[in-house]
């Protein structure tokens, strides 16, 4: 699969709550999206193990490929990144497919995917229903916005306390303010949108109470999510 940018790519170079954490949108991603869901509609999805609310199977090679030759022009300014070409740790289609009852105590959570704070995150929306985007948190009683080394264990203590007592999340997806966090920004789920941001940032799918969780990756919560190591 031979895949190039959209003629009509728009970027928007944001940046995160009070501490500034940067944040890219690109619309209109790649040309001939739909080759892509075409794709995925005859790949073995399997578990997405422990954490990820869902199923998942590696990307095409030819996306990894593309991501690494082409996303350093496009977002590296923002970032901070000097090298003309970047490495995936991790590359997946993602299909959400856990109903909210079934959901453990840290899928009910905004997350960090490292504490590294050079790692970045893509995650490249290919569904055309409403099945919601990503929020950006920031932690209530730490004020943290994301997380390090010397962040972490503080974090890890506070929230363990939390959630021990009566603000303990519910059996639903965390989609907005809440007792323990505070929602700082939204990018909405728009089909060929791909959103950048730093692994350390709290972040979560935004997944509201009305969501069915649908296997099928035409008409699924279907997204590629990668890792980017600099």
């Amino acid at each position: 699969m031979i895949l190039d940018l959209h003629p009509q790519l728009r970027i928007q170079k944001l940046t995160l709550g009070r501490e500034g954490a940067p944040l890219v949108v690109i619309d209109n991603f790649v040309a001939e999206p739909e080759r892509l869901v075409k794709k995925a509609a005859t790949a073995q999805f399997a578990s997405g193990g422990q954490y990820y609310p869902g199923i998942r199977v590696k990307a095409p090679p030819s996306y990894e490929h593309f991501m690494v030759t082409r996303l350093p022009a496009l977002v590296g300014e923002h970032f901070g990144l000097t090298s003309p070409s970047l490495r995936l740790s991790m590359c997946h289609y993602s299909l959400v497919t856990t109903p909210a009852a079934e959901l453990t105590l840290l899928q009910r959570l905004p997350h960090v995917d490292s504490l590294a704070p050079e790692g970045l995150a893509t995650i490249h929306y290919l569904f055309t229903a409403k099945h919601g985007g990503t929020a950006f948190y920031r932690h209530r009683a730490t004020g943290y916005e994301y997380l390090d080394r010397e962040r972490g264990p503080v974090y890890s203590r506070a929230l363990d306390s939390e959630c021990a007592g009566p603000d303990r999340p519910s059996l639903e997806y965390i989609n907005g303010d809440t007792a323990l966090f505070e929602e700082i920004a939204r990018a909405e789920g728009v089909f060929n949108r791909v959103l950048v941001y730093r692994r350390n940032s709290l972040h979560s799918g935004s997944i509201d109470r009305a969501f069915v969780p649908d296997p099928n990756p035409r008409t699924g919560r279907l997204s590629i999510n990668c890792f980017v190591d600099p």
